[in-house]
């Protein structure tokens, strides 16, 4: 009876075994990931080459390519992804592009009319300087974090984001916790504490008021200038003023990582992880990790994901599992690489060629605007490529 029981036993393994498919290793997922990657960034190169003081920012409802000029807050996405994957592979025609595209935002450096500055050249000519060591990206990298400097306000504590309106006026977004790892850099490499205590303060005025007692994020909190106190809290792009919009959770999570990265002050490690835990324990975090574009979209489970923000949490994930000890390092690592998988899929991997000859699909920049809506976004593929970078130096090539 024994001896029948385990031959029984025995088949069903055999039989459970011949019907589930093994899971591809990570270490295949992320080659052919960034292989992908490549593929569609230099056709996309090659598409905008003569195109003069131009940069793809996404594409329109019939599929063609919508560019952009310097000024805009993303012209430095597209430069630093082909960094990023000529640091992987070495192609000489991705270092060519990256240097092409990476001169075209030159002038930004004296841009004071932005916050956006770190998003434009840090990512730029940041990854330029971190991967060549080209001593010329310096200067550009100080006189813009001259220029983002401009737009603090000591009284506030806070850098300006967009200009004032009837709404508003001094708004801050949540946004612009991802331009301080260029002042933190430029305080490093010029010896000037004033970069490093403008960021601090930065951060330390968005924990203050940024976030609500579960660790979700306003998107816009506007200030008095004159006295420094709070106007309004509200949101631009996410469902309502007290839902939690995928991208900004995705922006705070990121940039608190960062900032304990840069400081060792372990507040904005805990500041990270409370991000990640209100995240990663939502109720609306689908199966798959790819966020809705609102955590509290009223059409869950019909509502829209955003690639973009999947791709900057599982970033900032690869990054954090780094800094935390158990559970927490298994749960960041096992979260990104199911959002990795994922992204990596068919589902949200285009096809060579198609997409505008963007990486991924389904992003959604400003849904109540009706702008850049299930479309590819220049910063999603960043951010993906930079956490397929992260997995592969941080995990796999320990």
């Amino acid at each position: 009876m024994k001896k029948h029981y385990l031959i029984g036993l025995f088949l069903v393994f055999i039989i459970v075994c011949a019907f589930t498919k093994p899971e591809t290793p990570m270490s295949v997922v992320i080659d052919n990931a960034l292989k992908q990657a490549e593929m569609q960034s230099l056709l996309l190169a090659k598409e905008m080459e003569t195109v003069p003081d131009s940069l793809p920012r996404t594409i329109d409802k019939n599929g063609k390519l919508i560019m952009s000029g310097s000024k805009w807050w993303c012209s430095g996405f597209f430069p630093g992804t082909l960094w990023y994957l000529y640091e992987n592979s070495s192609n000489k025609e991705l270092k060519r592009y990256a240097s092409l595209f990476t001169n075209r935002i030159n002038k930004e450096q004296y841009n004071k009319g932005t916050h956006d500055l770190g998003f434009m050249l840090y990512c730029s000519y940041g990854n330029a300087l971190r991967i060549t060591g080209i001593d010329s990206c310096k200067s550009v990298l100080i006189n813009g974090s001259k220029s983002l400097s401009t737009r603090f306000n000591p009284t506030i504590g806070s850098i300006q984001s967009w200009g004032s309106n009837q709404k508003w006026r001094f708004p801050v977004i949540i946004d612009n916790m991802m331009n301080l790892e260029m002042l933190m850099w430029a305080s490093k490499e010029t010896g000037d504490n004033r970069f490093k205590e403008i960021a601090e303060t930065h951060a330390n005025t968005c924990i203050a008021n940024h976030f609500r007692k579960d660790y979700s994020t306003f998107h816009v909190v506007s200030y008095i200038p004159e006295t420094g106190a709070v106007q309004v809290k509200c949101t631009a792009q996410g469902y309502s003023d007290e839902s939690a919009w995928a991208r900004g959770q995705a922006w705070g999570l990121y940039g608190y990582g960062m900032m304990y990265r840069e400081t060792g002050n372990k507040r904005y490690l805990d500041q990270a992880n409370h991000i990640a835990d209100f995240i990663l324990n939502h109720p609306n975090l689908p199966k798959d990790k790819i966020p809705y574009w609102d955590f509290n979209a009223p059409d869950i489970p019909n509502a829209l994901r955003d690639a973009s923000a999947a791709s900057i949490i599982a970033s900032s994930l690869i990054e954090l599992s780094q800094f935390v000890g158990e559970p927490r390092k298994s749960q960041y690592i096992a979260v990104a690489e199911k959002q990795l998988r994922t992204l990596a899929s068919p589902e949200y991997t285009a096809k060579k060629g198609s997409n505008g000859c963007f990486i991924l699909k389904h992003g959604v920049g400003h849904l109540p605007g009706d702008s850049e809506v299930d479309v590819p976004l220049t910063y999603g593929d960043y951010y993906y490529v930079e956490a397929l970078m992260r997995y592969k130096k941080m995990i796999l090539n320990k």
